[in-house]
Formats: C-alpha cells, structure tokens, sequence
C-alpha cells in the first residue's frame, strides 16, 4: 500500500531538488528521515519549521476553513511547550543512504 504524499511539482520538475525531511507515523510513534546536513548552520532549520507551521496553517484554512492565524498561534504554542517539556525523546540513528525517490508521484 503507497501512502507517500505526491511531489510538489515544482520539486518534479527541478533536477536539482533534494528531499530533506520525511516524517512517518507507524506503530504509534513518529519516525522520520532527514538530511540535516543540507545547510551547514543549524538555524536554518528553524526557518524549515517555521515555513512548516505556516503550510500547516494554509491548508487548514484552505481545506477546513479555520483561521490561518489562530492556527499558527495553537502549532507555535504547542511547539514551544514541547520544546520547553516533551512527551517523548527523539531517538533513532542517522543512516547515510539515500535511495532514490519514486518520481512517479
């Protein structure tokens, strides 16, 4: 069963696009493949999640109708909570093998 989201399709059309996070929820728990080493400066990544928040907050206004910016206000609360006390650690191991991404999508 393919349950992978569709490639944007400006990452389908660029040649030079690379994959830099993917997140899975299996077996009750989250599991992610990530590259962290595509920006050398760490805090780049706060700009990755911050962007995230705010596509998070696009699509519930677009497919449920709720306010973008009350959205935002509840994904940023709950982030800096986590971050401040949170409910599991992160764990896991960081594999080197990229394999090529079904383009089909």
């Amino acid at each position: 069963m393919n349950r992978e989201l569709p490639i944007p399709p400006i990452a389908k059309d660029d040649p030079k696009a690379i994959e830099v996070l993917r997140v899975w929820v299996a077996k009750g728990g989250q599991h992610v493949s990530i590259d962290p080493f595509v920006w050398k400066d760490p805090e780049a990544w706060g700009i990755v999640l911050a962007d995230l928040a705010g596509h998070l907050a696009n699509a519930y206004m677009q497919e449920s109708g709720l306010d973008r910016q009350e959205t935002l206000g509840q994904i940023t609360d709950m982030l800096i909570a986590e971050l401040k006390n949170p409910t599991d650690e992160a764990r896991g191991q960081v594999h080197h093998q990229r394999r090529p991404h079904r383009r089909g999508n």
